[in-house]
């Protein structure tokens, strides 16, 4: 009976101070989760209508479903479908997406509530009064699922009218789909000594199961259970990916809840995992120690400095823009052979890519949602300034013969060239996917430049003036990516897409080239990095 109260008691010191990290956390990220789960529920929740405008007669339906078990560039793209009922084609055109999106906010949160704490020396101020040693990382795991389980609800009671059963399998498998990568960047958190690292290869994991996911659907024939009566089996590659198991849960398509225990088992195991690593290291320490750089030579500038510690990122942002441009080029063709005769379809794509051929208009289209990604690389790449004031990092260097305005300057260099980079690298796979057109679709890619460095310039300006609310310019970022993908299929008015940047530009290629929009946002954009430059001139560092 000693040894039982012992045990209890010793367990639950490992967690004290839960509740009060929890809140703490969630406080933080009263502005980050809601737009994370925001934009995530729009996307979904607004699928059916859109759906319903495009598909709306049983034949319309059907002749989908024949064209999506024949064509598997687009079966790697969105999965294949199981089911004619809008319920189903609406999981089948965005569940993996929104299991990858929900997988991206759970691990930030997990990873900014963990590692980053240990990195900035904040979980050594905490550590040192009544705090568990599991504390922080219990509850950087309880915010994620709070984040997940309000994202599932919000799901459930909006798909509820296309029938509950279904609407609670995707929710939960989205939800599940969160927690798995919450757990696995709780177990890298442990292994890395840096927020960036963690962060870096959680996500490349997840890019990992993409791939493995899209590769599965690509190589399986047909793919329709019920509609069209083939077997509907999936290849093992589908089955080594979460994003595979959201896919075969099957959301009103006879559901197979047992899936649901595959997600849970997952999270649970590397929950354990991580519970264990945890325990086995000191504050600030990791299993994998980051390999001391040399002080000199090539990192005797403050440029040179802010390339070493972004190029991983670059490198990493630069060959994901490159494959998916290679994938994008290659279902060009598909693509059109889908939209076919259908007119909402290619209404849409118009409000998309503009009024030319359906081929250069599915192409502008594509080029348009890169560049709507690469405004959330140039806004990671920018806040990476913010990161290293906070840390204390910035301070030391400041220290030095470095100026502010040449310290800020290596890291933006970085971030508008690297945006520059990847767009010219999509571009490059796009030509090469399609496999002709080369100029014009790299002059496409190019073009959506100058609306990226606009949300860049933001990033700087919110950095430089109001150093407390740089973390808004990923809400800026999150609202131009849901005005993009989201607005043309709800059919919402001009002017809400002209409130993006990327609703001024050229729609290429096909449609012609205006300069005006696009020398109005190059200054736009010079102005808003002057003035952020300007207030971290004036203003007192971050600690």
């Amino acid at each position: 009976m000693t040894t039982t109260f012992a045990v209890r008691t010793g367990s639950s010191r490992q967690l004290a101070g839960t509740g009060t990290l929890l809140r703490f956390a969630l406080r933080r990220d009263r502005l980050m989760m809601p737009v994370w789960i925001a934009v995530n529920a729009l996307m979904v929740l607004s699928m059916p209508n859109t759906l319903e405008n495009l598909y709306g007669t049983p034949a319309e339906r059907a002749d989908l479903i024949r064209q999506m078990g024949t064509n598997s560039s687009l079966r790697a793209m969105v999965g294949p479908v199981f089911d004619d009922s809008l319920g189903a084609l609406t999981a089948w055109r965005v569940g993996v997406y929104a299991g990858a999106l929900a997988a991206v906010m759970s691990l930030l949160v997990v990873v900014r509530h963990t590692r980053d704490e240990e990195e900035s020396g904040r979980q050594e101020l905490v550590a040192s009064g009544m705090v568990g040693r599991r504390a922080s990382l219990t509850a950087a795991l309880l915010a994620a699922a709070v984040a997940n389980g309000a994202l599932a609800l919000l799901l459930t009671a909006g798909l509820a009218g296309q029938g509950t059963t279904g609407a609670l399998a995707l929710g939960l498998g989205i939800a599940g789909v969160g927690m798995v990568f919450a757990t696995m960047a709780a177990i890298v958190a442990q292994l890395t000594e840096s927020a960036r690292l963690a962060r870096g290869l959680t996500a490349a994991v997840l890019g990992a199961a993409f791939v493995l996911r899209a590769a599965g659907d690509s190589a399986r024939d047909g793919g329709t259970s019920q509609a069209s009566g083939t077997g509907g089996g999936s290849s093992v590659l589908t089955w080594l990916s979460p994003l595979g198991w959201l896919e075969n849960l099957r959301p009103y398509a006879d559901e197979r809840w047992w899936v649901l225990a595959l997600l849970a088992g997952a999270g649970l195991l590397q929950g354990t995992v991580a519970y264990g690593l945890a325990g086995r290291r000191d504050i600030g320490m990791s299993f994998l120690p980051t390999r001391p750089g040399p002080a000199s030579g090539r990192l005797g500038s403050a440029g040179a400095l802010a390339w070493r510690l972004q190029r991983g990122g670059v490198l990493g942002w630069s060959i994901g823009f490159l494959l998916a441009g290679v994938v994008y080029g290659g279902m060009t063709e598909g693509a059109a052979d889908l939209v076919g005769d259908n007119e909402n379809a290619r209404r849409i794509f118009e409000r998309m890519g503009g009024r030319s051929g359906l081929t250069d208009t599915f192409l502008a289209s594509m080029t348009g949602m890169l560049g709507l990604v690469a405004a959330l690389y140039i806004v990671a790449s920018v806040l990476r300034l913010h990161g290293e004031e906070t840390s204390g990092r910035a301070e030391p260097v400041l220290a030095n013969a470095v100026g502010r305005l040449r310290w800020a300057v290596g890291h933006l260099v970085i971030a508008f060239g690297g945006s520059a980079l990847i767009m010219l690298l999509a571009g490059l796979g796009l030509a090469a996917g399609y496999g002709k057109e080369t100029g014009p679709i790299l002059g496409a890619c190019l073009v959506q430049l100058p609306a990226v460095w606009v949300i860049g310039g933001v990033a700087v300006l919110l950095h430089g003036v109001l150093p407390r609310a740089a973390a808004a310019a990923w809400g800026v970022a999150g609202a131009a990516l849901l005005i993009g993908w989201v607005g043309p299929a709800l059919d919402v008015p001009q002017a809400v897409l002209d409130i993006s940047p990327f609703g001024h530009l050229p729609k290429l290629p096909g449609g012609e080239m205006e300069w005006g929009p696009v020398l109005v946002l190059l200054g736009l954009a010079v102005v808003l990095v002057a003035g952020g430059l300007a207030g971290l001139r004036r203003r007192d560092m971050t600690t």
